[in-house]
């Protein structure tokens, strides 16, 4: 892999790739058909320090976030996060179209979306956990980023910052509704991952696992799973009602109920073969889950 450049504004952004100036130093909308040919000391792996959101078609070669490669020849929209590695191909733009959007946090101040913007999950998300769109959904999240497109290129007014991000919250929240629909459409992936998650948090509370490694953690799960944590657990929650972390608890619980009444080991004992360094935490959060102390249940 080529030397990671860091990219820490959209300026300097823009700057390397040879791209139309900018209208405000904190937010780039770019048609990928308009991109030109990138010059040669462009870097192909990067580190941003602002957020993207590209709909992508018909790329020529792959984009990378962290280790994941992915070919986006359909209506596939990706997101990044500052502090992610995205690498690509050097002339991954020719013949592609599209949008990508780039913005800095600070733009956000002010404005509901700088406390909202970390409980949209899919920042984090790996690339091969993409959106794909229907026709439909694509020609309406289009029609947002023409939005965006047509007030970042008028002259900026009192008005352009709220109108903005507006219709970023508003591309933002169409996003959580379409990977909902995801989640519940694409039914062999969403199966598959069910069931091997299902299969991976038994192991995972098996004794010899949970005195190896202690209790499993939603890294962990993900990890062993190949998924991004919120990923899994945004997945978990459409699909089951429970984010990764209270299958964790469920797991954990129903373990301690067995071990509880079919054993005469002390609830020290009990604990530290769940994975709890200390009793006193294994007790509350027992007692938090179920409404009584591991004592009053064996009792």
């Amino acid at each position: 892999m080529d030397k990671v450049v860091n990219i820490k504004s959209i300026f300097e952004l823009q700057r390397l790739g040879g791209m139309e100036p900018l209208h405000h130093p904190l937010i780039m909308v770019v048609r990928l058909e308009e991109i030109p040919k990138l010059p040669d000391e462009y870097p192909t792996s990067m580190c941003y320090d602002f957020y993207s959101i590209g709909l992508k078609r018909n790329l020529n070669g792959y984009v990378k976030y962290g280790r994941e490669k992915y070919d986006f020849q359909e209506g596939i929209m990706g997101f990044s996060a500052p502090g992610q590695l995205i690498s690509y191909d050097r002339d991954v733009t020719f013949g592609s179209s599209g949008w990508i959007l780039f913005f800095h946090r600070e733009i956000l101040f002010g404005h509901p979306l700088s406390e909202l913007i970390h409980n949209y999950g899919f920042f984090d998300y790996d690339v091969n956990e993409a959106l794909h769109l229907s026709k439909s959904e694509e020609m309406l999240m289009e029609q947002i980023f023409e939005n965006i497109n047509s007030e970042y290129n008028q002259q900026f007014d009192t008005y352009s910052k709220s109108v903005v991000l507006s219709n970023i919250e508003l591309l933002l929240t169409y996003t959580n509704r379409f990977y909902g629909r995801q989640f519940i459409t694409r039914n062999d992936a969403s199966s598959s991952l069910i069931y091997r998650f299902q299969r991976e948090i038994k192991n995972r509370f098996e004794r010899k696992y949970l005195l190896d490694s202690g209790l499993p953690t939603v890294a962990l799960l993900a990890d062993a799973l190949h998924v991004s944590p919120n990923y899994l657990s945004d997945a978990l929650k459409t699909l089951t009602g429970k984010s990764t972390q209270e299958h964790i608890h469920f797991q954990l619980i129903q373990k301690a109920k067995q071990n509880l009444l079919a054993t005469n080991k002390s609830i020290a004992e009990i604990a530290f073969e769940l994975g709890f360094e200390y009793p006193q935490y294994f007790s509350r959060l027992f007692k938090e889950k179920t409404g009584m102390t591991p004592t009053d249940y064996r009792k």
